[in-house]
């Protein structure tokens, strides 16, 4: 079976668009954007981020960040600080919602990332997540990464971005996924000094239950929103090889233990059975990638009503390693089973989130609503859609108290937090529409408008 084959083209036609059309959105973010007072939607058709078929022309009120109202009746106003959008029988949507996401990682190179300075790292991070906002992804959720500063200043307004739910430092082992330390580095003195992959904290070493009990503490401390593992080896990581499992049972569940006390959850990148079950049975509740998982695995995922976070990765992303190198060699044994792993979730019908995981890549990055489009591969467009809104928003409340965000995300309904895209054109029609962000007229988020380029 050909697994690769249908991407390119995929990716490589929207890269153009996206290319044309970048440059414009980031300006429009540099604008004061509005959001004072109330807005009304009027004539929009709906896709509520659940339902298959889209609306009745209807009418929507933002008051606030909230969708006050839903009609398919006029709504009166009397209020001069509204603004008035015509929707001319557009789709409203709910915003887009990337379940696996590094902010911090994205511009810069893994030795940038790591050694590079912190404030010039922190500034292209911030640019990035304006970009990311303008592909019309209201929320992240951020799987590892020094993100906890960068959401701050989103979240005061400082910085147009994304809500982030941040893991903050994902946690790994000596060699693990995620330990991009240099041999020279090596060995490691528990309780010594800290490598500056550590330091900067994108990734924290972890030998033992107590340590990882003690890190995931402190990424909690910070304000995570989740705790991110690494169960298993890895592609991008030098010295972890996919094959491998790294943390014990009792590692894992030292994790777990820390991360339910504090009402929230762990999150596993796992790609093999071993890998998989073993951080199952330690009370995980959410599989990234399982891309090596065969169908005894997908039962025991399904049975045990475990989320599977899976990405669509493209081919350039494989091809992005040079020939020879281990991270190569890493991605031909991976991404073969990308395929059977989608068809292994729709088979048991497990609980399917959707991503990206681009590392280290703006060129990719840029390409992260063609990546969504990609799910044609295996899904409707109103199925995919969901996936990336309804669907990853009912993933980003397993948080529970700790959710930085309360209220309703991924949906377009009476009391949801207002993150709403209108669309020129119809994407349950044609999903290519969201690979290319000059097909978002308006970007809200937070009932704030960032974009807006609706005919006057």
């Amino acid at each position: 079976m050909d697994h690769t084959a249908p991407e390119p083209t995929v990716i490589e036609v929207c890269s153009l668009d996206i290319a044309s059309t970048d440059a414009a959105g980031a300006g429009d973010a540099t604008l004061p954007p509005t959001g004072d007072g109330a807005t009304l939607f009027r004539n929009v058709r709906i896709f509520d981020g659940q339902n298959e078929e889209l609306s009745e022309p209807s009418n929507v009120l933002v008051d606030g960040n909230i969708i006050a109202t839903i009609s398919d009746q006029p709504i009166e106003t009397n209020d001069s600080d509204v603004t008035i959008v015509e929707g001319d029988g557009r789709v409203l949507m709910p915003g887009l919602i990337d379940a696996h996401w590094h902010a911090m990682l994205i511009r810069n190179t893994p030795a940038q990332t790591i050694y590079g300075d912190v404030g010039y790292n922190n500034i292209t991070a911030a640019d990035e997540a304006t970009d990311t906002l303008m592909r019309g992804f209201t929320t992240v959720r951020d799987v590892g990464g020094p993100a906890f500063g960068l959401k701050q200043a989103i979240d005061e307004g400082i910085v147009a971005g994304p809500r982030i739910y941040p893991s903050g430092a994902m946690i790994t082992i000596t060699s693990g996924h995620g330990d991009f330390r240099q041999l020279s580095e090596l060995p490691r003195t528990i309780g010594g000094h800290m490598a500056r992959m550590e330091q900067v904290g994108g990734a924290m070493v972890a030998d033992s239950p107590d340590e990882v009990r003690m890190r995931a503490r402190e990424q909690l401390m910070q304000g995570a929103s989740q705790i991110k593992l690494t169960a298993g080896g890895g592609v991008s990581s030098p010295f972890s090889p996919v094959d491998v499992s790294t943390f014990t049972l009792e590692e894992l569940r030292a994790a777990v233990e820390a991360a339910d006390n504090w009402g929230t959850y762990v999150t596993a990148h796992a790609f093999t059975p071993q890998a998989i079950r073993r951080s199952i049975d330690a009370g995980v509740k959410v599989i990234e990638h399982g891309f090596l998982m065969d169908e005894a695995t997908a039962q025991y995922i399904a049975d045990r009503d475990i989320w599977l976070s899976m990405q669509p990765l493209p081919e350039a992303m494989r091809l992005g390693f040079p020939e020879g190198s281990v991270q190569r060699e890493g991605a031909d044994k991976v991404f073969p089973g990308i395929d059977n792993a989608y068809q292994l979730a729709k088979r048991h019908n497990i609980k399917t989130a959707w991503g990206t995981d681009v590392l280290f890549s703006q060129a990719l990055a840029q390409q992260q609503g063609a990546i969504l489009a990609s799910l044609i591969r295996w899904y409707t467009p109103a199925e995919a859609l969901t996936m990336a809104t309804s669907t990853n928003a009912e993933l980003l409340a397993l948080s529970g108290a700790r959710n930085p965000y309360p209220g309703k995300l991924g949906v377009v309904e009476q009391g949801a937090l207002a993150d709403l895209l209108l669309v020129d054109g119809n994407p349950l029609e044609n999903l290519e529409l969201v690979a290319d962000p000059s097909n978002f007229l308006i970007i809200m988020k937070d009932g704030v408008i960032y974009k807006n380029e609706t005919p006057e």
